[in-house]
């Protein structure tokens, strides 16, 4: 048996991707997008027709958004669509990014998205809507949640980002592995960063010992892999979000995947740990990675929403 296959028996597997057709050859139950996922998606021929879908239905809504923004959300949920109609499971679809500071418009996004495919005849139990983990971010998640919206807390790179994520009753968070890496890479050239020394890995690690050992449903979902070895050591993780170039190497690979993440085996030091707003932003102070990786992430979503927002200004 492949390694694709033996991680399938101990860990939820994600496609990582908006390209149905990877999503078809690889059968994964969940699939992710965000806004650089739909901006590439976006180019594949296969999706012309949605785009001009969108603008269409821009043109003939009136919701108090913009043309520009009704055609956006239309293309991610009508994406999402799509993309439910191959899977078994959820659908996380991400709120734009330029709305990470501001819990309330954060909320409203999240409802009109939500009503956008129950409109299509999805229930919202088949979405989770992905929301940047700041602490305005984790805030409109906690009020989503108590309101039976599932949420998707993404750019995770701290611990104490975790805590609060599950604090807040957070369907699933996203820690992003390799962006981790890539930090520690960058600042630590001399460092000895492979295999469980990695320190995405580690992160991830540290934050399901944790969840497991206080007993919080919120699922962890390792995100952002820059190798399969990031993968295997994570094996048996909740869910694993992954690219298809990285499940068709898992696919070819015939060696053996040992399980090393199970909740009987968790374990963590020192007491439970509580979070309120200052203790959190004082976390992420005190945590360079973190905060740059999170500030970096936000304006990297918000590029490329920019940059389709411009797609689909073309059409308008």
């Amino acid at each position: 048996m492949n390694k694709l296959d033996t991680l399938r028996d101990m860990t939820v597997v994600v496609a990582d991707t908006g390209d149905i057709e990877a999503i078809r050859k690889h059968k994964p139950v969940d699939a992710t997008t965000n806004p650089s996922l739909i901006l590439k998606a976006a180019a594949l021929p296969a999706y012309q027709p949605l785009l001009k879908q969108a603008a269409q239905w821009a043109q003939n809504v009136s919701n108090g958004d913009d043309l520009i923004t009704n055609a956006c959300d239309h293309l991610a949920v009508a994406i999402g669509n799509e993309i439910l109609d191959i899977i078994p499971g959820l659908i996380s679809t991400e709120v734009d990014a330029r709305l990470s500071f501001n819990t309330e418009a954060t909320i409203a996004k999240a409802h009109k998205i939500i009503a956008m495919y129950e409109a299509n005849g999805v229930s919202r139990e088949r979405v989770l809507i992905k929301i940047a983990s700041t602490w305005e971010g984790i805030e409109a998640a906690r009020h989503l949640e108590a309101e039976g919206i599932t949420c998707n807390l993404t750019l995770l790179f701290n611990f104490h980002q975790a805590i609060a994520c599950a604090e807040a009753g957070a369907t699933l968070i996203s820690p992003f592995v390799g962006r981790i890496l890539d930090w520690h890479k960058a600042n630590t050239p001399d460092a000895d960063l492979s295999g469980s020394n990695d320190p995405g890995v580690k992160s991830v690690t540290k934050i399901y010992q944790y969840y497991k050992s206080w007993d919080y449903k919120t699922v962890v979902m390792g995100a952002s892999f820059r190798n399969i070895g990031e993968i295997e050591n994570l094996a048996g993780c909740d869910k694993l979000t992954i690219s298809p170039d990285l499940l068709s190497e898992l696919a070819a690979d015939e060696g053996e995947l040992p399980r090393l993440l199970t909740p009987e085996n968790a374990s963590t030091e020192g007491d439970k740990i509580i979070i309120n707003e200052a203790s959190f932003r004082w976390a992420m102070n005190e945590d360079p990675m973190a905060t740059e990786k999170l500030a970096d992430g936000v304006r990297r979503f918000a590029a490329d929403q920019r940059l389709l927002e411009q797609q689909l200004k073309e059409l308008l």
